[in-house]
């Protein structure tokens, strides 16, 4: 059924002007994202704990410069409030694990001036079982699992922890992804084996896994179906300029179906797709130089000019040019998922903020339930 300018919804016999008086109430107090929020009940709230052998005051995760930590059961409130169903909370406490083995953000990255956001995939049977959206408009609106289990970790990072914008957020900009950002991998339609399964879960277990992230940018490659010149596209994004702020960069290579097969039938690998984006991730010096990014800070590792009084020489070489800097410490800086529709040759670059050393992956998972 759709709505027209003269229909309104049915919906049970309550007091509207009442629920409207609550979302006031709850905006009021700062409990909310910008959106109007869920009101929360005793009886509500059980139905949440229900779905996790957990003791309510367990704690999920620590800000210790903030001294807050977050509880299962205040993770239960802020997934009520985003709107979730009970059955979805097994994830969010999974999603919450994973974010807790991650080493930026209980150090404060989600406070930062760089506006970066939690982001995370979803694999296993669980998504099947929640309509958990991975194959068309991942990253767009109209699935309650996806827009309500991001929201959850959001609302919690506003109420629990205190990360208002302009107060203890300082994003200079922000993104999106600061609502909510959940996709499910797109296991059906993958040539190769899933995120999870890569790393060590087996396939019939459901796993949350965990990234830190800056931006999503799209890559339209609709017109070949040569492998090496659509993974040289993939390498030209993560490459950048503008997304080199670090000695070490990351990204998550999204690939929708269509984009996957084309490698997959040239016989390549997710392996082999990595280091074939290591190996030409690279920016001549004089390009870094152009941009006054030639140097490293010799305090944080971040980009400066030769110039500043702060920098040191950017030693990082390309091993074919020594007049080339590689933008990747290491293959294993590329992560890679299939999600989206199979109806055009559109994917995407996540990009993924990390401060890690070479050959420390990324990311963190936790299996949901377990």
């Amino acid at each position: 059924m759709t709505l027209t300018q003269t229909q309104a919804p049915e919906a049970p016999r309550v007091d509207a002007g009442e629920i409207r008086d609550v979302l006031e109430y709850y905006w009021a107090q700062g409990w909310t994202d910008g959106l109007p929020v869920v009101p929360v009940t005793e009886s509500s709230l059980a139905a949440f704990l229900a779905t996790v052998e957990r003791d309510p005051e367990e704690v999920l995760f620590t800000m210790t410069h903030l001294n807050r930590s977050l509880t299962v059961r205040s993770a239960a409130i802020n997934a009520a409030l985003a709107g979730c169903r009970p059955e979805y909370f097994p994830v969010v406490v999974a999603a919450w694990e994973a974010i807790a083995k991650e080493p930026h953000p209980r150090r404060g990255i989600w406070q930062s001036t760089t506006g970066t956001a939690p982001f995370l995939v979803v694999n296993g049977p669980i998504r099947g079982e929640i309509e958990l959206n991975s194959a068309g408009n991942i990253f767009g609106s109209g699935f309650r699992a996806n827009a309500t289990i991001g929201r959850a970790i959001r609302l919690a990072c506003i109420n629990v922890f205190g990360l208002h914008p302009h107060k203890l957020d300082q994003a200079t900009q922000g993104t999106p992804a600061k609502y909510t950002a959940v996709i499910g991998e797109n296991e059906e339609q993958s040539p190769w084996a899933p995120l999870h399964v890569e790393h060590g879960h087996a396939a019939d277990e459901s796993v949350v896994t965990a990234f830190v992230i800056r931006s999503v940018v799209h890559i339209e490659a609709r017109h070949t179906m040569d492998p090496a010149q659509l993974a040289l596209d993939f390498a030209d994004t993560i490459r950048r300029t503008g997304s080199l702020i670090h000695e070490y960069t990351s990204a998550l290579l999204v690939l929708v179906p269509e984009h996957a097969e084309v490698f997959a039938r040239a016989g390549w690998s997710k392996d082999d797709l990595r280091d074939f984006v290591f190996a030409h991730a690279t920016r001549s010096r004089a390009e870094l130089a152009a941009v006054g990014k030639d140097a490293l800070s010799n305090r944080s590792r971040w980009r400066l000019p030769s110039s500043h009084p702060d920098s040191t020489p950017d030693t990082a070489s390309s091993s074919a040019d020594p007049d080339l800097v590689s933008v990747l410490s290491h293959p294993t800086s590329v992560q890679i998922v299939v999600a989206g529709a199979d109806n055009a040759g559109v994917s995407a670059i996540v990009e993924v903020f990390t401060l890690n050393p070479p050959r420390d992956t990324p990311y963190s998972d936790s299996r949901i339930g377990g």
